[in-house]
């Protein structure tokens, strides 16, 4: 058995995968962002900023958005 094995060093993904990659993060980034806010500075007085639209459904839908771009970088074949 004179079969060689040819182990190819170097990196898991190609600059495509990883270009998607930062663009999910940025997403994810960015909602955690918009989620952030919305306390009071006196823990006695409750504060409705904390219901907005911004924190309840702009925000993680970015993040879920974020997590599906992540794994489309996973997937995609960057061969072709």
């Amino acid at each position: 058995m004179n079969k060689k094995e040819v182990i190819k060093e170097g990196f898991l993904f190609e600059k495509r995968n990883y270009v998607i990659m930062l663009v999910g993060l940025a997403f994810i980034a960015i909602g955690f962002i918009l989620m952030s806010g919305g306390g009071s500075d006196n823990p006695a007085v409750f504060n409705e900023e904390i219901y907005n639209f911004r924190r309840i459904r702009l925000a993680p839908t970015l993040v879920l958005i974020g997590f599906a771009i992540e794994v489309y970088a996973i997937l995609v074949n960057p061969k072709k």
